[in-house]
């Protein structure tokens, strides 16, 4: 046999292995996510085997990956970098379905509920001393968002005050300022401001909104019809891991000493975090999804993200991009779903785990 029959030959070989190890290889799902005592289980559970446990279960690799930017995270997503990613309910509409990519919530994860608040200088203020006020705030955020329905329950809006776009690096020393009149964040800025400014009022803080800022898990819907496993092993690790964060379990201490330490802060610190954050458990996450006040927040939503131009250039109203309610309820342009609620995945553990993981001061 000549030489360059040996090399076809063995050309051949290769490429007949190299497509028979392709063929078993495992797919790889990666979840992106930043840093928020909300979301901190993720890491616990991608860093602790967690994920990995569950993606095993299904045949395929199961990862988080953390960003350090969250809007990178939502914008990566949408591209189709990954798999998954944590949103708030906001984003979720504005940044993938905004762009036509057609979205799955796996299941809400928790609710700020006092989490995130706007600061006025001075003591005794209300939401009504805003008007006229410099309010410094990211942008087109869910402090926005906030800033929006505090004012409009005292008949005011936007156009009374002055909103400054500020970055989240830089808002928690807004008040060295003198200048600063107020400011719209979330913690642990919220509560660094708090504690340096004393002669300040937090006027209005998420738990006024309750059910409005969410954070969300959400998929590919099309990734999802291809491998609905999916869904099954990343809330299957969620939950798992939740219920970490109830003070009776036997590894609360493990959990919440790995929290403290990728948060950079102590356990008094992490508790303050975290008794503002409302984790849902599988029956309070079907309720809420298919609640007439969900609904309701989602139009909220919409409305809001229509009035700054979120949704797209050339949109004819709020209602362009439609959405789906967990109990099937549509919302907006039935011909334009591309942001659906589920509980597909949420209900197999409906009766497994139903304890809140609450972890109060």
């Amino acid at each position: 046999m000549t030489l360059s029959k040996l090399c076809t030959l063995a050309s051949g070989v290769l490429l007949a292995t190299s497509l028979s190890f392709n063929a078993h290889a495992k797919e790889t799902y990666k979840i992106a996510w930043t840093i928020y005592a909300g979301t901190m289980p993720l890491g616990y559970a991608q860093d602790h085997q967690i994920l990995k446990k569950w993606g095993d279960k299904f045949g395929f690799n199961l990862e988080a990956v953390q960003l350090n930017d969250y809007i990178e995270a939502q914008t990566q997503f949408t591209a189709g970098s990954f798999a998954g990613s944590v949103a708030i309910t906001l984003d979720a509409l504005t940044i993938p379905a905004g762009s036509g990519v057609d979205t799955t919530v796996l299941a809400p994860l928790s609710t700020s509920m006092g989490s995130d608040g706007i600061v006025l200088r001075g003591k005794g203020k209300t939401v009504a001393d805003l008007k006229g006020k410099s309010i410094n705030l990211v942008e087109l955020s869910g402090s926005h968002y906030m800033l929006a329905r505090a004012l409009d329950t005292v008949g005011l809006s936007e156009r009374d005050v002055k909103i400054i776009n500020t970055s989240d690096s830089d808002i928690g020393s807004i008040f060295f300022d003198s200048s600063a009149e107020a400011v719209a964040t979330w913690k642990p800025q919220l509560s660094e401001i708090l504690t340096q400014f004393p002669d300040s009022t937090l006027v209005f803080d998420s738990s006024d909104i309750a059910g409005e800022i969410v954070d969300q898990l959400i998929v590919h819907t099309a990734l999802l019809k291809k491998e609905p496993n999916l869904g099954k092993a990343i809330i299957g690790a969620w939950y798992e891991t939740i219920a970490m964060l109830e003070p009776s379990h036997p590894k609360h201490n493990e959990i919440m000493a790995y929290m403290s330490n990728a948060l950079n802060t102590d356990q008094a610190n992490l508790k303050s975090q975290l008794s503002t954050i409302d984790f849902f458990n599988p029956k309070t996450a079907q309720t809420y999804i298919k609640s007439s006040n969900f609904k309701q927040s989602l139009t909220d939503i919409s409305t809001f993200a229509f009035a700054h131009g979120l949704l797209g250039d050339n949109v004819p109203d709020a209602g362009y991009i439609g959405m789906e309610a967990g109990d099937g309820t549509l919302i907006g342009n039935s011909n334009n779903i591309k942001l659906r609620f589920s509980d597909t995945w949420i209900s197999p553990w409906a009766d497994k785990f139903n304890t809140p993981a609450l972890v109060k001061e």
